[in-house]
């Protein structure tokens, strides 16, 4: 390919410059309207559903009108969560670290001197209640709303700090609302896990419980699945630097029909198609590929590849007996199984991405997903079925001998 055109990007953020991106401004349009009414909530979605990619656009939009300060917690390690101690200079290294990338007046760059001054001591007594004293004198400082977007809080989710750092956040919330206390204007919580759902091990092996300080977060309803619209003129920026001559119509159809939009899977297929599907045999050129013929080539290579997106899947099938059965359930026993989010299995299968709502009943996410459960179940039942003909012929002989 030219290098003066952009690419396909299923790997790590995608970035408008480089790679072909569907239209996600819906999708923002929705956050940025949560955010300038001040709201603290949470995004979540499954893996590789362009969360981070989202995240990053958003900072870049909001920056005009709010000081944001994006954190990745994947950038803290299991040590960071030890105690309070060490994860309130964690945090406030991280932090400070991000906000001194900005310009800032000389009121908030006293304020940050004054947070790096404590977080060089080390001082063993810096916790949360000291954290947040910092953060209310920087959030006071500054000239524009503070925003906190954190991005894989999955990675901090089983930890009783990261309850304490939730029920700080939630403090300084209320006060904002009872005595104009100055605190983020607006946090974001971004992962795969609701933390407001999440059941966390903080005392005994059987003494479970969900997570209530984030009881704060708005409810908000945002799907970062991509729309049709938001395809084709991914597929027209395409067309526009390549001329295939493709049916741009008929072939965002299609590639809807076969992914329900979710991203990885919408970008798979066109990468398979202008990479490999556009240089192989049978095609020979990126008009031949372009074509229902090539997108169903891709399609079959898709379902039968090994990526990151299908081996986290399997991970979870085989973590999540529960969530095995009911999908086994929903594919082959036929009957119709309402959407009941009170159900666990449910629930963990529509936060990994399994399953959608659809007319208040369970359905499979799209029809690749849906194919790959099938392969699944149906090789693990005629290895079931081997087996137990091989035990069987095993007992015969052994029977035989004696």
């Amino acid at each position: 390919m030219n290098n003066m055109y952009k690419r396909f990007n299923t790997t790590g953020l995608c970035l408008p410059e480089k790679h072909y991106m569907a239209d996600i401004s819906p999708h923002l349009h929705k956050i940025i309207n949560y955010v300038e009414e001040g709201a603290y909530f949470s995004i979540n979605c499954a893996r590789q559903y362009g969360k981070t990619t989202t995240l990053n656009i958003l900072a870049h939009q909001l920056e005009n009108d709010f000081l944001v300060v994006s954190l990745d917690f994947q950038a803290l390690g299991n040590a960071s969560y030890q105690n309070e101690n060490i994860f309130s200079l964690t945090f406030a290294e991280y932090f400070l670290r991000e906000l001194q990338m900005q310009s800032l007046p000389s009121t908030v760059i006293e304020q940050l001197n004054l947070l790096k001054t404590a977080i060089q001591d080390r001082d063993s007594m810096f916790v949360l209640f000291h954290l947040f004293g910092h953060i209310t004198s920087i959030c006071q400082a500054v000239s524009r709303p503070l925003v906190l977007i954190i991005d894989e809080i999955d990675s901090a989710s089983n930890n009783q700090v990261f309850l304490d750092f939730l029920a700080q956040l939630r403090y300084y919330y209320l006060q904002r609302e009872k005595r104009n206390t100055p605190a983020f204007y607006s946090v974001i919580l971004a992962g795969v896990h609701d933390v407001r759902r999440l059941k966390l091990k903080i005392r005994s092996e059987n003494d479970h419980k969900y997570n209530s300080p984030w009881n704060i977060a708005a409810d908000i309803d945002i799907d970062l699945s991509l729309t049709f619209d938001g395809i084709r003129r991914m597929l027209s920026d395409y067309e526009h630097d390549h001329n295939t001559g493709m049916d741009i119509q008929n072939i965002t159809r299609l590639i809807y029909d076969y992914t329900s939009g979710y991203p990885f899977l919408v970008s798979r297929i066109c990468k398979l198609v202008d990479e490999d599907i556009s240089i192989s045999t049978g095609f020979c050129g990126k008009a031949a590929a372009w074509t229902k013929e090539g997108i169903l080539s891709a399609v079959r290579k898709l379902i039968s590849e090994r990526n990151t997106l299908f081996e986290s899947l399997t991970e979870k099938l085989d973590s999540y007996p529960e969530l095995e059965r009911i999908l086994y359930t929903l594919l082959f026993i036929g009957k119709p199984l309402p959407y009941n989010t009170d159900t666990e299995a449910i629930t963990l299968a529509s936060m990994f991405g399994f399953i959608k709502n659809k007319d208040e009943n369970i359905a499979i996410t799209n029809r690749i997903f849906e194919t790959r459960l099938y392969n699944r179940f149906l090789s693990q039942d005629i290895y079931t079925q081997l087996s137990t003909e091989a035990e069987k012929d095993d007992w015969r002989t052994r029977s035989g001998d004696r």
